[in-house]
């Protein structure tokens, strides 16, 4: 408990103890009114000062009609009529249910509030003197050296250049169990370094690093209101003037009609039928209940490592029908590996290897990337890229790229220049270089620079790879021409497999058990696909897709939908931010996904576990069930106390009940969303 909570639960109980104390004592010893309305006021004015001023404070800025008028025009209504014991005792609960409130909020605000504490408030930066200062992280800049110690949080995006640590993922992942860290790999801000001092690199600036990123959504959240949470505020809104007016009307117009048909006009009995209707009326249970849920239910969601951006999008993933799933880095692992390699005629496996490797070695997609590890590995080299020129990204088909060919026994030298620096060959007397122009890419490419492929694999992800000689000149003649005339010779293909993640399979699992469709996007051959599809366990899939296909997938999808459900995008690629902003809902892979995709997206998986989103699913539907029970129960109970206030049938005690009673219950049910079983 907070000291305020406290405090506020110490007069509750001083106010009870007193309340009873009095009710028993003036039971059996009689005093003047006078003496039982002053003592009376003592415990009034020790549990209820604050919401009377409140009340005030709100009158004065125009604010009339809220909980706080309605508590002290009840309570006060009460005691000028008499009903002492009945007036303290509905201020009294009214604040013990806003402590329920108050505690319930605090549970959930927690897991945010656990969250909003990772990030270090200083960066121990590393000089060129071996030097070591704290600094802001918002002035270290991209490629310092940070050191972090063991037990402290790594502040900026990088990558670790010396040292071994475990590094304690919790607080952004869900994750309880360490996971090892090593030199060349990347580390985001927030994790804690728990075994050893490390020496990071830093990749990006403090506001761009996952940390900032993280609390930027964490803060935006509240302002996204889901459907209901609207409903509530225009409900409040309109709710309360009107049952204050007719709280009025009950209290002048029976009695007028009385007086005007013969009969008595029974004012104070209609006062206090219309005090209680009024005590009946707060909409506190509703009002308090509704938001309280939705804030539960993110909470519940971050502390499981899914940030949801707003309560909106957790409303609306609870009707989501369709899922639709990226496969590189969201169903698979994204860590792609060479595994075979098919060589055409005489051209050697290692001619085809490192003609691959120099066109690909200019791209940093997953494909390219594994090729040029394959070059390294085999031969224990690294490619001369002041040799690759021209290099051209053809986007949904592969890249191309010129390169020059030293003859053997040529040296190259670089030296500064006036102009910059230059090169300096030296060859021998009548030796030329050789320019070839290299494509790599999927059959698609092969197809468009009409070169046959006399096998097609379909295995796994294929890179097939060709050539032509463009000329032997020097380079400024030659870098305008084209192969158009020249023969394109085909050299092979080399198969990549990308891992499946271990816990894929399983997530289609727990969507199909609830009711979710779930659809793969790829741009694998059919093949390829069908047996990824088989194994991973989706509803469908479609292959050979571009990256503009997904789109025109995704737009099928949405049409096709019925009544009011919702389509959701999974995805981890600077590729995919179109697709997650056109789904209703898009959700990003946060921990190895692009910027791009994590900024277009409405919800964030920060262990890139594609199991979570089942999770996800389940925490969404608990809290709008929660929900939907609070809104049914409140209004229900309302309305049959209220017409049962009307009619004289329902004292302040029920109406209590009614206020109070009904406020902690919902605000008691709303605490479920904080919990969901994994």
């Amino acid at each position: 408990m907070t000291k305020k909570q406290k405090n506020n639960l110490i007069r509750c109980i001083v106010s009870l103890i007193l309340v009873v104390g009095l009710s028993v004592g003036f039971h059996f010893a009689k005093v003047p009114w006078w003496i039982e309305l002053i003592t009376f006021l003592i415990p009034y004015f020790i549990i209820g000062y604050d919401v009377l001023l409140r009340a005030v404070k709100n009158i004065r800025h125009g604010q009339v009609f809220d909980e706080c008028f309605l508590m002290a025009i009840a309570t006060i209504g009460a005691i000028a009529t008499g009903e002492y014991r009945e007036g303290v005792a509905v201020m009294l609960f009214y604040q013990i249910g806003e402590l329920f409130q108050s505690i319930a909020v605090g549970k959930s605000r927690k897991n945010i509030a656990d969250l909003m504490d990772i990030c270090p408030e200083v960066a121990n930066v590393l000089h060129e003197d071996g030097s070591i200062t704290e600094e802001d992280p918002d002035d270290v800049e991209v490629g310092s050296i940070i050191v972090v110690n063991a037990g402290e949080r790594v502040p900026i995006d990088g990558v670790i250049i010396e040292g071994d640590t475990s590094l304690d993922t919790s607080a952004l992942t869900g994750e309880s169990v360490p996971r090892a860290a090593h030199p060349e790999e990347e580390v985001i801000s927030g994790c804690i370094s728990l075994t050893g001092l490390i020496k990071v690199r830093t990749t990006k600036e403090f506001e761009d690093s996952t940390v900032s990123k993280i609390l930027e959504l964490v803060e935006n959240s509240s302002m996204r209101k889901a459907k209901a949470e609207n409903f509530i505020s225009k409900f409040a809104k309109y709710y309360t003037p009107i049952v204050c007016y007719s709280a009025l009307a009950l209290f002048i117009l029976p009695p007028v009609i009385r007086l005007l048909i013969g009969l008595p006009a029974d004012w104070t009995i209609w006062l206090m039928r219309a005090l209680t209707f009024l005590v009946i009326s707060c909409p506190c249970a509703v009002v308090i209940s509704v938001p309280l849920s939705f804030f539960g239910g993110i909470g519940c969601a971050s502390s499981k490592g899914i940030l949801v951006k707003g309560s909106n999008y957790l409303e609306a993933l609870a009707d989501t029908g369709v899922i639709v799933f990226d496969k590189t880095g969201t169903l698979t692992k994204g860590v792609f590996e060479v595994q075979n390699i098919y060589t055409n005629g005489d051209v050697s496996r290692d001619y085809l290897l490192e003609r691959a490797a120099q066109a690909e070695s200019s791209s940093n997609h997953p494909i390219a990337e594994s090729i040029t590890r394959a070059y390294k590995k085999e031969f224990s080299n690294e490619i001369n890229h002041s040799l690759i020129y021209d290099v051209e990204e053809i986007a949904g088909h592969g890249i191309s790229v010129k390169y020059r060919e030293l003859p053997d026994g040529t040296s190259v030298k670089y030296k500064e220049s006036p102009d910059g620096v230059v090169e300096s060959i030296n060859k021998m007397e009548g030796e030329k270089e050789v320019h070839y122009k290299i494509f790599a890419g999927n059959l698609r490419l092969m197809k468009m620079m009409s070169i046959n492929v006399p096998q097609e694999h379909d295995e796994g992800t294929v890179v097939y790879v060709a050539e032509s000689v463009i000329a032997s000149d020097d380079r400024e003649d030659i870098s305008s021409k084209d192969v158009s005339n020249n023969e394109i010779r085909y050299l092979g293909c080399i198969v990549i497999a990308d891992e499946l993640k271990s816990t894929s399979a399983d997530a289609m699992k727990g969507l199909a058990s609830q009711g979710i469709k779930t659809v793969m996007l790829t741009g694998d051959t059919e093949k390829a696909a069908s047996i990824m599809a088989g194994r991973v366990g989706v509803s469908e899939y479609k292959s050979e897709l571009l990256p503009g296909d997904k789109v025109n997938e995704v737009e099928k999808l949405l049409g096709g939908l019925r009544d009011k459900s919702k389509l959701a995008f999974v995805g981890d690629g600077i590729n995919d931010a179109p697709v997650l902003a056109r789904a209703d809902i898009g959700i990003a892979m946060g921990a190895m996904g692009s910027d791009a995709a994590i900024e277009a997206a409405d919800i964030v998986l920060m262990d890139d576990d594609p199991a979570k989103i089942s999770l996800a699913m389940k925490i969404s539907r608990k809290t709008l069930k929660i929900v939907k029970q609070n809104i049914t129960f409140a209004i229900t109970i309302k309305v049959l106390c209220l017409i049962l206030g009307a009619l004289g049938f329902a004292n302040m005690w029920i109406a209590i009940f009614a206020d109070v009673g009904v406020m902690v219950l919902a605000v008691l049910n709303a605490t479920r969303a904080l919990r969901v079983k994994n």
